[in-house]
Formats: C-alpha cells, sequence, structure tokens
C-alpha cells in the first residue's frame, strides 16, 4: 500500500505544471533552432518597421529619420486625391481577383485529380512536369512571353496566320495583360501549389474509399464526399494567407511586363510606388502609399480569419 501512494504521489508531483524557463532550460537546444528563424524576422521584417515613421514626416536625408519634420497625413491625403489613385487601386484589385480566382481553385483540382491516378511513374512524371516551371525565374518568364507572343516571329501569332487571323501584339494591349499575366503565373506556380494539397490528401484513410466503393460511390462521388471535406482545413487556411496577401502583386514580373503602352493596365500599388520612391526620391510620399496597401492586407486578414471563426472553419487563430 506504501509502495503503491508512493507512486501516486509522485505520478501527482510529475504532472505538476514547471515555470516557463524551467521547461525552456530543459528543451534549450529547440530554441537553439528557432533562434536563426526569430533573428531572421526580427533582422529584416520587424527592423525595418522602425522607417515607417517617414511616411509621416517630409524626410530630409540630412537631417535623418529623427530630424525630418512632421507632416501627419498629408501624404496619405496628396495620394487619395492624386490623379493616380483610382487607376493604380483598380488594377491591383481586378488583377488580384482574376488571379485568386483562377490559381486558388486550380491546384487543388489538380491535386484532386492526381491523387486519383493509380500508375505511379505517369503520376512522377506529372509531378515533375508542373513543378518544374516554379523554379524558372520572373526574367526567364518574361523573356519567354516576349518570344512566344512576339507578333513577327511568335509561336502564337504564327498559329493564328496559320488560321487566316491578324497577328496581335499581345505585350502592348492593355486588354491582354492581366490574362497573360494570370495564365503564365498559374502555368508556373500550379505545380508547386498543388503539393500542399497533395499532403494534405496523404492523411486520408483508405479505409473510407473502401467503404465508399462498397456502397457503390465513383471516382467522382469519393472525390466529393471524401478527399474535398478531408483537405477543407488545409484550404481554408492557404484562403486566409492568400486574401493577407491580396493587395501584394509580384512586382518584378508587372514590372518586367509593362510598357508605355499597357501601362493603363498594368500600373499598380507595387509599381506606382517603386517609380515615385526610388525613381523620383519621394521617400515619404512612397511610404505612405506602401503603408496604406499594408494596412488594407492587414484588415482583410484579420476580417477573413474572424470570417471563418463564426463559419465554425479552421481558422489561424
Amino acid at each position: 500500500m506504501a509502495q503503491q501512494v508512493t507512486k501516486q504521489k509522485v505520478k501527482g508531483i510529475s504532472r505538476i505544471r514547471l515555470p516557463d524557463w524551467k521547461r525552456m532550460r530543459r528543451t534549450y537546444e529547440l530554441y537553439l533552432f528557432l533562434l536563426p528563424t526569430l533573428a531572421y524576422f526580427l533582422i529584416f521584417h520587424y527592423g525595418p518597421m522602425y522607417g515607417l515613421q517617414i511616411a509621416f514626416k517630409n524626410f530630409i536625408a540630412v537631417k535623418g529619420i529623427w530630424g525630418s519634420p512632421w507632416v501627419g497625413l498629408d501624404h496619405f491625403q496628396r495620394f487619395f486625391n492624386s490623379s493616380q489613385f483610382i487607376l493604380v487601386l483598380k488594377n491591383t484589385v481586378l488583377l488580384n481577383l482574376f488571379e485568386l480566382s483562377i490559381t486558388f481553385p486550380l491546384p487543388i483540382l489538380l491535386a484532386l485529380l492526381l491523387n486519383q491516378i493509380k500508375n505511379v511513374r505517369f503520376k512522377k512524371w506529372v509531378q515533375t512536369v508542373t513543378y518544374a516551371p516554379h523554379f524558372i525565374s520572373a526574367v526567364v518568364i518574361v523573356g519567354m512571353l516576349f518570344i512566344f507572343l512576339s507578333p513577327r516571329t511568335g509561336l502564337v501569332n504564327q498559329f493564328i496566320q496559320f488560321l487566316g487571323g491578324e497577328p496581335i501584339y499581345f505585350i502592348a494591349r492593355p486588354e491582354w495583360f492581366k490574362t497573360i499575366y494570370v495564365f503564365s503565373g498559374l502555368w508556373q506556380n500550379a505545380g508547386w501549389s498543388m503539393i500542399i494539397y497533395l499532403a494534405a490528401l496523404t492523411s486520408v484513410s483508405p479505409d473510407l474509399h473502401e467503404a465508399a466503393i462498397m456502397d457503390g460511390a465513383n471516382k467522382y462521388q469519393r472525390m466529393w464526399h471524401i478527399d474535398v471535406p478531408s483537405i477543407m482545413p488545409t484550404v481554408m487556411i492557404m484562403l486566409i494567407l492568400n486574401l493577407g496577401n491580396f493587395m501584394t502583386v509580384g512586382f518584378e514580373k508587372v514590372y518586367l511586363m509593362q510598357n508605355a503602352l499597357n501601362v493603363d493596365a498594368s500600373e499598380v500599388i507595387q509599381t506606382y510606388v517603386y517609380k515615385s520612391g526610388l525613381l523620383s526620391a519621394q521617400y515619404s510620399y512612397s511610404a505612405a502609399v506602401g503603408l496604406f496597401n499594408a494596412g488594407i492586407n492587414f484588415i482583410l486578414l484579420i476580417s477573413v480569419n474572424t470570417l471563418a471563426k463564426r463559419l465554425k472553419q479552421t481558422s489561424l487563430w
């Protein structure tokens, strides 16, 4: 009896929650592994936030950030009243809506279809072919677009002329800019985005599919009633993260595709910040525009995450 009581007491003592510093001391190796990541975010993400105050100042390089005079919301008002405000905001929103509606659901569909393939060799070949474009740089992608869409020697226009049509200067036509940007991005990143959904599908129990087959369900019914609900938490997390970056368009590719003829459709907030900040040296003004863009992303992230929680869906926090 005494031994049993002692064991129970020892077990009871072992369940007592240790102070945080003692637990950190016992597992200090794990925190050492985490240290480089924390240092990266502190130095390169949170440290530069110190300079955001120039958005509310008339920054003068000689006086520095602290010495520059405060102007309050003048730069924000200047942006809202500028002739470019409606244009860059409309282009940014429409381009992101188009991109989200195309590039978000198609990797999910691709993962669901690829998961149904039983031929391992063919499955690996498809994965390799779809992953590979992700590792091509934006400069090379845009160069390929210029070659393929050239009005004189481009493969696309050669095919149009073969069918009896007139060649189209796609890169110079504003109405074609968003389509070219989105579908070239889909080709480049669909396979890479598919990886996380394929990983989520590996957790689906084969017993569920076997039971469905016994009940007479076909592939599409099993995909809709088993696979889709299983990956829905992952889909919700990815949707929240995508909407959190909704106003952030890939600057490099947009800027490389931009020219004087399609600027009305290609001028987005990121290219506008670059031109006004670095090319025109309006540092405070460009910081205000960038802060406005980041503020919209932050509001969208909080709103979508709150909505997901209210709908009893998976959320970030």
